[in-house]
């Protein structure tokens, strides 16, 4: 069986542009493997007829943009460009005009039009695909993939991605709004009054993680990623490198702002308590408030009673005494009882200092005993009541955000130990991951390229209509 796949360019006015052959294919038929086309003959129909469209559509353009101030330019030359397209790259003549005066005035004697159709020489479907899928694997495994299906014989290598990836996601941080730090900056309280009744309450986890420093391999640096769980409406991820952004509030702002919240909505910001994330949760919003993570609360008084228990072993009423303690510290916490809770603890500190038992763990029981009266004592301003609010169904952990630093950091950044980054880069590929991660990267691209958009659905659907 011969097939010849023809391809017909028809103008706005019905008119015929081009009649082209872009494949001619001899199909038999002799298994599975024989039916329909093959990757290599899609690849190949695909490229010629990329290779084709494009070379019209830029010849029609170049026609339709040749004049200025209704004066025809005069040709001066021609010199090569290539376009990197998702069907291959395709290599075009990109002509220069000369401007009527310009060998006499201070500006430019020639132009290039199309450096304005093709600025950045990558088409953003290209763009997005691969800032898309070099967020979620390496760029070495996100080129060979598109490699693998696409018709791109060259171009595609883990260089070239990484750095349309950076490009991307430095025009997602040109993005970010200039100094601002919260809802109240340069509002005035009487107007949330107008506001409408906000969906509901929205609440965020932050969290850190760390990746090794590729400028200090001995050493490691912190990145702060979050997940935003609104009632009504999609998850969103952040991250950003700690110390590397100077206004992270401001990043956290932008990122509220996009998924709608406004200045007068309950806002709950779910943290382990380190001072890093516990900052950036105040002053963002009127209506904010920051928790303290009970899951991190729980696993500190476990460490204490791990210690307790093997007190017990040297002095049994001792140690009994000190897991009686620890049981009403937690049942304090629970019920958001703080000033029995931090007076269980200094209690427990003095009867643990008075203990003359032989245990050879005594003094790491101590300073555990008074790192964690020290934490309790920074956060106690983020001691909630988590009984009445467990009771109520919402939110007392961050589990959701370790997941989130799983997802967001292990997978990417430190699943192999030898990976190490840059501040600059991690920070970039953050914005594009978390995007990728939280479904949101191809309404960015179609924001920046409204052409996107336009997948010929609507011209389907008014000739099926006709």
């Amino acid at each position: 069986m011969q097939v010849r796949i023809v391809m017909e360019i028809i103008g706005e006015d019905s008119r015929m542009i081009g009649r082209e052959v872009v494949a001619d294919l001899q199909k038999v038929t002799r298994g599975a493997e024989d039916l329909g086309l093959s990757l290599a003959e899609s690849k190949a129909l695909l490229a010629n007829l990329q290779q084709k469209m494009v070379e019209t559509q830029v010849e029609l353009w170049l026609t339709e943009n040749r004049q200025a101030d209704g004066r025809r330019l005069r040709h001066k030359g021609y010199y090569p460009v290539t376009f990197h397209t998702l069907f291959g790259d395709i290599r075009l003549k990109s002509p220069r005009y000369g401007l009527p005066g310009g060998e006499t005035s201070n500006g430019p004697a020639t132009i290039s039009p199309l450096r304005q159709l093709i600025p950045d020489h990558v088409a953003p479907e290209r763009l997005y695909l691969e800032t898309r899928w070099a967020s979620l694997v390496p760029y070495a495994a996100a080129a060979e993939l598109l490699v693998d299906v696409l018709p791109i014989d060259c171009g595609a290598n883990a260089t070239t991605i990484r750095q349309h990836v950076m490009r991307a996601a430095g025009r997602i941080e040109r993005e970010l709004a200039e100094e601002r730090v919260s809802f109240m900056q340069d509002s005035c309280p009487r107007d949330w009054m107008d506001l409408p009744i906000p969906d509901g309450r929205i609440v965020i986890g932050l969290d850190g993680g760390y990746v090794r420093d590729r400028d200090d391999r001995k050493k490691n640096f912190e990145l702060i990623v979050g997940r935003s769980l609104p009632e009504d409406g999609e998850p969103r991820y952040i991250g950003f490198v700690h110390g590397y952004d100077l206004k992270p509030q401001r990043r956290i702002l932008d990122h509220l702002k996009k998924q709608g919240v406004q200045a007068n909505q309950d806002i709950t910001f779910i943290t382990d308590g380190g001072e890093e994330v516990r900052s950036l949760a105040e002053m963002i919003a009127p209506a904010s408030e920051h928790v303290l993570d009970w899951f991190h609360i729980t696993m500190r008084i476990t460490v204490l009673r791990q210690f307790a228990q093997g007190l017990r072993n040297h002095d049994e009423d001792a140690g009994n005494d000190m897991l009686d303690t620890l049981s009403r510290i937690k049942w304090y916490l629970w019920h958001g009882n703080r000033y029995r809770a931090r007076e269980a603890i200094s209690d427990l500190y003095c009867d643990a200092e008075c203990v003359e038992a032989d245990y050879p763990n005594m003094r790491k029981f101590l300073t555990a005993i008074g790192e964690f009266q020290s934490y309790i004592a920074a956060n106690d301003a983020s001691l909630i009541n988590y009984g009445e609010r467990y009771r109520s169904g919402e939110r007392i952990s961050s589990a959701f955000v370790e997941a989130t630093v799983n997802a967001v950091i292990s997978k990417r950044f430190a699943k192999k130990q030898q990976m190490q980054w840059s501040r600059i880069g991690a920070h970039l590929l953050l914005q594009t991951r978390a995007q990728a991660l939280d479904g949101s990267l191809r309404s960015t691209f179609q924001k920046w390229y409204p052409g996107m958009t336009n997948d010929n659905h609507d011209g389907a659907e008014k000739q099926a209509a006709a």
